[in-house]
């Protein structure tokens, strides 16, 4: 019986690629450069099952195209903005993801964000690199204590609720929070935390807000402007969901206003390219979507998508099934 064919369209870990190579007539792409949409279109025509990722613009456009071989879509990540879930589920395309397998790594990258950017870690570093130090002196780099402030998450599911763990236990913080669903009573309690009516509540009484939801029609630019405006001047926005969950410009004028403290941003809206203030400004930490850049992590979310494409090639349930 011959193996099923799978494009996979930027390099997986080598564990990950080895147990590919068993399951599958796979090709990999050697460049690990991104596809264009002609190169998807063309892999989707060219094989049985589709394993982008999250720099895949898998489009409308991409997924009707003519000749479409591939009725499963095996993505290597827990977000699928990137993947047009309605046309998916209009033309009959299995979507599946990877989702928990990344929760504590995502968590840990929220707190050195949080922790750099309250400490001035960066700037700190960048001096050092420079050689520009001069030695200590009372009032260098002074920067804005943690331990015992409140954190204000956006979005109480597995990765809020791991940085929350870390926030609680690790800091003495102050758990606020916002979802618009209900969390278990068990859970509210274990961080004795405090549900907020509204993301402008959490704006205004949260000294840190850690933005933990998914990337979808209604979190889109969730944080704008006029939330920017009622966010304390001591203030700082830690994001490691989604960019274009943050409108990027209205979070550039508050920083340069100083309408806010700081930022700690792991995704930005039109990554890999950003507006250069937040490549240069001094009060902005800016990591390169490393959340869930551990070896362990990443290899935990190949095996996912694999597992993923083996349960439908198989006729079974799939464990994280989107569509």
């Amino acid at each position: 019986m011959s193996k099923p064919k799978a494009i996979v369209t930027r390099r997986w870990p080598e564990a990950n690629e080895k147990r590919l190579r068993e399951h599958f007539d796979v090709t990999f792409n050697e460049s690990d450069t991104p596809f264009t949409a002609d190169q998807l279109k063309d892999a989707l025509k060219n094989c049985d099952v589709f394993m982008p990722t999250v720099t895949d613009k898998v489009t409308r456009d991409v997924l009707s195209v003519e000749g479409r071989t591939a009725n499963m879509i095996a993505n290597f990540g827990v977000g699928f903005n990137h993947i047009d879930i309605e046309a998916a589920k209009e033309l009959g395309i299995t979507v599946s993801n990877t989702p928990s397998v990344l929760t504590d790594c995502t968590a840990d990258i929220a707190m050195s964000l949080l922790l750099m950017v309250a400490r001035r870690v960066g700037e700190g570093e960048r001096e050092l690199r420079a050689e520009n130090w001069t030695g200590w002196r009372p009032t260098h780099l002074l920067g804005t204590k943690v331990t015992g402030k409140k954190l204000g998450v956006i979005g109480f599911g597995r990765i809020g609720q791991a940085v929350a763990q870390r926030a609680k236990f690790g800091f003495n913080m102050d758990i606020l929070y916002w979802d618009p669903y209900d969390i278990p009573s068990d859970v509210v309690s274990k961080f004795e935390a405090t549900k907020l009516d509204t993301i402008e509540d959490i704006c205004r009484e949260s000294d840190f807000v850690s933005v933990n939801c998914p990337a979808t029609k209604e979190t889109f630019h969730l944080m704008n402007k006029e939330r920017f405006e009622l966010m304390k001047p001591s203030a700082f926005v830690i994001n490691t969901a989604r960019g274009d969950i943050i409108d990027e410009k209205a979070l550039v004028d508050a920083l340069v206003n100083k309408e806010i403290a700081g930022a700690g941003l792991d995704v930005f809206e039109t990554e890999p390219n950003l507006p250069t203030e937040l490549k240069t400004l001094e009060n902005v930490v800016s990591f390169p979507h490393l959340g869930s850049a551990t070896i362990e992590t990443r290899i935990a979310m190949g095996d996912t998508a694999i597992n993923n494409a083996l349960a439908y090639f198989d006729g079974k349930d799939l464990p994280n099934k989107v569509v």
